[in-house]
């Protein structure tokens, strides 16, 4: 008795809170059911105005779809992202600590930074690259205080990036965290064999795409290595002195890197112990010149009798593709899109005439997200397809099920407008909401044209019968219609983390589903109207299940 009470006074209390909003839509219910037939019947009567004017905004939409941008998938964010700092090869860690902790006092100006941490040097870590290893690249890490909406991040990047301009003799490179492990945005591979070529090249598109502006976080492969000596031994001359270019290379080697006398053991470690002649750190080129490469003998030799001892920067490091050495230009788009920036980087290309025997190719998240959509169309073509076999077989009829798929292109108006008055761009979860469109949008079509086929089977003449089961399944239509919307409106919205990888789907469906509604309700019967020549339609047991 007491539960039975207690719902009772809740149901009651609902029922008071719930009565201004259900009165309100009782209220319009009944205006647009009791406009709806009268509208319904001039449309019926001008079918060719409502033909073109369907038929203009879907032609309209297309044109719109190049403007909307593309990207593979949203970038999240997470309140967090690295700066990687590289200084000029050969910086001490003394200068790359003190670079990098005035990056970090910069950062620390920011609003809304809640700590930064930074590390100067890659020292011994396995996961460094090539690239990226030395004493002279550090990454400072920021974390944002939470809640941290997406744009606060980018403020904040964009405020330090501003600054770190400034910085003479600093590259740097934002990243953040990733969900997923993808390439970078935009990818220019050189291929070639020659590395003075292919470096030259490298630098002029760099050079290139920095000036144009479309660009941010430029990097590439081929940059200067480590300063380092390089011997170039005279073979003629070191055998004119009885001396063999290999024993030279020993006697340098062991000089410098120093051979192991003994080892001093420390508790369970043993330590080895290097006897050499040169001290790394503090050698000058002309030491290593005068460095004597046969000790023992009358006439001692030094190593630039026989060598030429230089200075230089080697690469450091080089890279293969299908059996060619390549340079990976890698970049993000500075102001555009991952679509425009892609079409920027080409038109850059095409305006460099590259050296000879260099070629290039546009890779990366682009490649990625051609192959992506490419995919993503035909799971949305089959998706269509497969809806038309199983309403064709419901209904026994092929036409039926055409009229009904009418809707489909209805919906894609209603996304495209969705997506481009909200700012949002094409990507891979954008799609997936297209293909979950495709699936929703012809319930209410599959509704209404099964209605009108019930009463064309109670005697009704064609456009009766479209008159009536617009009435009678006008209610079910909106309903449907409005809950779904109303259900994905918090995704939309973008409440709660992650909320950047849902919004697309969610802003997709709720377009395709208003506008989609809007144009069944009279465009469905037009075109049924229009297509439909039968005088009866006759009963069939697929009309029973569906109904």
């Amino acid at each position: 008795r007491f539960g039975r009470a207690l719902f009772a006074v809740l149901g009651a209390l609902l029922g008071l809170l719930c009565a201004p909003f259900v009165q309100a839509t009782q209220l319009a219910f009944g205006a647009i059911e009791r406009r709806y037939p009268a509208l319904l019947q001039r449309a019926l009567r001008r079918r060719g105005w409502v033909v073109g004017v369907a038929g203009g905004v879907l032609a309209v939409t297309m044109l719109l779809i190049p403007r909307l941008g593309t990207e593979l998938i949203p970038q999240l964010s997470q309140g967090e992202f690295s700066v990687k700092i590289r200084l000029p090869a050969g910086t001490p860690l003394d200068g790359t600590d003190r670079a990098v902790r005035q990056v970090q006092q910069l950062a620390a100006r920011l609003p809304n930074i809640e700590k930064a941490y930074s590390v100067s040097g890659s020292g011994n870590r396995l996961d460094a690259n090539p690239v990226d290893a030395g004493e002279n690249v550090g990454e400072l890490d920021i974390t944002l205080r939470q809640p941290a909406r997406a744009s606060d991040e980018a403020a904040a990047i964009a405020s330090l990036r501003k600054q770190l301009d400034g910085m003479p003799g600093l590259q740097y490179e934002f990243t953040r965290p990733a969900l997923v492990s993808l390439s970078t945005p935009v990818e220019i591979v050189l291929s070639g064999y020659e590395l003075e070529r292919l470096s030259a090249a490298a630098t002029l598109v760099k050079q290139r795409m920095a000036a144009s502006g479309q660009f941010a976080d430029l990097r590439s492969s081929i940059e200067g290595g480590n300063p380092e000596i390089q011997i170039v031994f005279d073979q003629e001359r070191a055998s004119q002195l009885g001396l063999t270019v290999r024993d030279i290379a020993d006697r340098v080697v062991s000089s410098v890197r120093g051979d192991i006398a003994t080892r001093y053991r420390l508790r369970d470690k043993k330590i080895d112990v290097l006897v050499r002649s040169v001290d790394t750190r503090d050698a000058s080129i002309d030491e290593v010149r005068n460095l004597v490469i046969n000790p023992g003998s009358e006439r001692p030799v030094t190593l630039s009798a026989v060598a030429d001892v230089r200075l230089a920067s080697g690469p450091a490091e080089i890279r293969r593709s299908s059996q060619e050495r390549v340079a990976i230009l890698s970049a993000s788009p500075a102001k555009a899109d991952l679509g425009e920036a892609t079409l920027a980087a080409r038109e850059v290309l095409s305006q460099i005439t590259l050296p000879a025997g260099i070629t290039y190719s546009v890779t990366g998240q682009s490649e990625d997200m051609q192959q992506s959509f490419n995919s993503l169309i035909f799971a949305f073509t089959l998706a269509v397809f497969l809806v038309y076999i199983v309403m064709a077989s419901q209904f026994e009829s092929l036409l039926h099920p055409f009229v009904i798929l009418f809707t489909v292109p209805m919906g894609l108006i209603g996304a495209v407008w969705a997506l481009f008055l909200t700012g949002t761009t094409v990507n891979a979860v954008a799609f997936i909401g297209l293909i979950l469109l495709a699936g929703i949008v012809v319930n209410n079509a599959i509704v209404l044209v099964d209605a009108i086929n019930k009463a064309r089977q109670r005697g009704l003449n064609k456009l009766d019968a479209i008159v009536v089961a617009g009435r009678t399944r006008l209610r079910p239509i909106l309903i449907t219609s409005i809950s779904t919307i109303l259900g994905l409106v918090p995704m939309a919205w973008g409440l709660g983390e992650g909320a950047e990888i849902r919004r697309p789907m969610a802003i997709t469906v709720i377009g395709g589903m208003m506008v989609a509604t809007f144009l069944t309700l009279f465009v469905i019967p037009v075109l049924y109207s229009l297509l439909d020549r039968r005088r009866s339609v006759p009963h069939t047991a697929g009309q029973e299940q569906l109904a």
